[in-house]
């Protein structure tokens, strides 16, 4: 990726989620933010109130567009086009940061060849956005002196997801707009925890601190710290081990905190693969429907019945405070990986968190500061965190990039794996709603949030609507290549025409059954934003 794309390998924010308030301009792409992050969502308002302008690229109408003085809302796919099309406009505007490309790039003529080679009229069309909008966005982007690029998974979860985020990167270091406050690229993680656990490398290719598992020299520092010998082989991707299949290579799993059988694409063959297993095992704080699957479930504690660190979208590490003991049969997740270990005859005898918080400093550069004394009397401290005196690190790049210099990657458009055409007419956008959260394992057991958003619904353009006879609140059934689900049409104009909007939180609604099972192919990111399929009004059920 470009030396932007790179942040320690992580995909964490470059900058503070504080600093979003004093940035000029803010350009939010792929996120639904008021709904999804509604933390950061109030920074981003809050800056505007005072002054900021908002671009917002979504191909729906969304509050935060609604907000905003421009809203892109291009055609669902079409990201790395616009994007080539404002770096394009910025280019021959000359709003372009010389300097900053000089000192601290590389590969800029490759980029600024493949866009002078653009037909802006035509690239421009791609994305269905007018060529003169697309143009103020861009300058009004390229003129401030601090702006700051937002994007979530409407971004990454693409089978170009990487050169999106690449394009992304691209756009910020043309302009300068890194290595300094109130600017950068931030990512916003879409889980509490999400960033700490690529952090301690629970990735398939890393050790802990981004640490690569095919380096000799990384191999051999942890074999060493660990006492056992370890493969110089990356492991298997999420997908390469739920889509294994029935005859698949995996014979036994073990989960943590995670439910796939709701949550990956194509669940067909997710829940053939689990069925198949010779033996599943989950720990979860609940009774998921992952869990149900398993020959034995681990009863997990929560986080009010722990205590150790949680890393967020900003690279801060905090500490997490146990409140109550673990309720009766319950164990903490670092208590059921070293009991696990040393039935599997490897002995870990770790004696508290803060003992476990020592290693991670010892092993993992950008946590080498970190330890429990300082954490607990601090609000946090962000990665990189070099030693016990170093302050921590409010925003990167300040004075190099991780590998020298930032690359410019030039990316071309990349159409979705799975275009519409007669049978399958509609285009489905997947995302969150703001009172259920992922596969809602949580927040559908608060009556209190199922009373404000009870049920799946399908947003659908009120002219689609008209044309197939759909009623407001009527069910219908929305059917891919890959199955078919029911569920209640709302009628509006939230989504273009084409297109249909719905969300994944619900187990009887199960929209990851549509999902199609493509994905990119660096990242090995599955494209569970958009696929083909067609609605029709629901047959009665006898």
């Amino acid at each position: 990726m470009a030396g932007l794309a790179t942040t320690f390998g992580s995909g964490a924010m470059t900058n503070s989620i504080n600093e979003i308030e004093e940035s000029q301009v803010i350009l939010v792409s792929g996120s639904n933010t008021t709904e999804a992050h509604p933390q950061v969502a109030r920074r981003i308002l809050d800056a505007v109130d005072r002054g900021a302008k908002l671009i917002v690229i979504d191909p729906r109408r969304t509050r935060l567009s609604e907000c905003a003085h421009i809203h892109l809302d291009l055609k669902p796919g079409t990201d790395i086009p616009l994007l080539n099309v404002m770096m394009r406009i910025i280019l021959d505007e000359s709003l372009v940061d010389d300097l900053f490309i000089e000192m601290r790039t590389e590969n800029y003529n490759e980029l600024r060849d493949m866009l002078y080679r653009l037909d802006l009229e035509e690239t421009a069309a791609l994305t269905g956005v007018p060529l003169k909008k697309i143009s103020e966005a861009a300058q009004m982007y390229a003129r401030a002196q601090k702006a700051v690029i937002c994007y979530c998974l409407g971004i990454t979860q693409h089978i170009c997801g990487t050169k999106n985020v690449q394009s992304i990167a691209n756009l910020a270091m043309m302009t300068g707009n890194v290595e300094k406050e109130d600017t950068g690229v931030d990512p916003l993680r879409g889980q509490n925890n999400v960033q700490g656990a690529c952090d301690m490398g629970a990735l398939p290719n890393v050790y802990p601190s981004y640490q690569a598992v095919n380096n000799q020299d990384f191999q051999e520092k942890f074999a060493r710290a660990w006492g056992t010998e370890l493969s110089p082989e990356p492991g298997l991707s999420l997908l390469d081990m739920t889509h294994s299949g029935k005859n698949g290579p995996l014979k036994a799993m073990f989960i943590m905190g995670e439910n796939p059988a709701l949550s990956d694409p194509v669940l067909e063959t997710v829940n053939e693969t689990l069925a198949n297993l010779e033996f599943l095992a989950v720990a979860d704080i609940f009774l998921t429907d992952t869990a149900r699957l398993a020959n034995v479930v681990l009863p997990a504690a929560s986080f009010a019945e722990k205590t150790g660190t949680f890393t967020n979208s900003e690279r801060r590490v905090q500490m997490v405070r146990q409140v109550i003991p673990p309720l009766a049969g319950c164990r903490t997740d670092s208590d059921i990986i070293m009991e696990l270990a040393r039935r599997l005859d490897y002995p870990m005898n770790y004696e508290s968190p803060a003992e476990v918080m020592e290693e991670i400093a010892m092993l993992a550069p950008i946590y080498g500061g970190m330890y429990h004394e300082r954490l607990e009397n601090c609000w946090g401290l962000q990665w990189p965190c070099w030693d016990r005196d170093h302050p921590g690190t409010p925003f990167l790049h300040k004075y190099y990039f991780t590998r020298g210099h930032g690359r410019f990657v030039p990316s071309s458009h990349q159409p979705p794996s799975e275009p519409v055409d007669e049978q399958y007419p509609f285009l489905l956008m997947t995302g969150r709603i703001y009172h259920q959260y992922h596969t809602g394992t949580m927040t559908r057991r608060s009556p209190t949030l199922n009373r404000e958003a009870d049920k799946a619904l399908l947003q659908i353009n009120r002219h689609d609507a008209e044309g197939l006879k759909i009623k407001n609140g009527e069910m219908v059934e929305m059917t891919s290549r890959r199955g078919t689900i029911r569920l209640s049409a709302e009628v509006g104009s939230e989504v273009p025409a084409g297109t249909v909007y719905t969300t994944f939180h619900y187990p009887d609604v199960p929209v990851n059954l549509l999902c199609i099972g493509a994905r990119d192919p660096l990242a090995n990111c599955p494209e569970y934003k958009i696929c083909a399929v067609k609605i029709e009004a629901a047959k009665s059920k006898k």
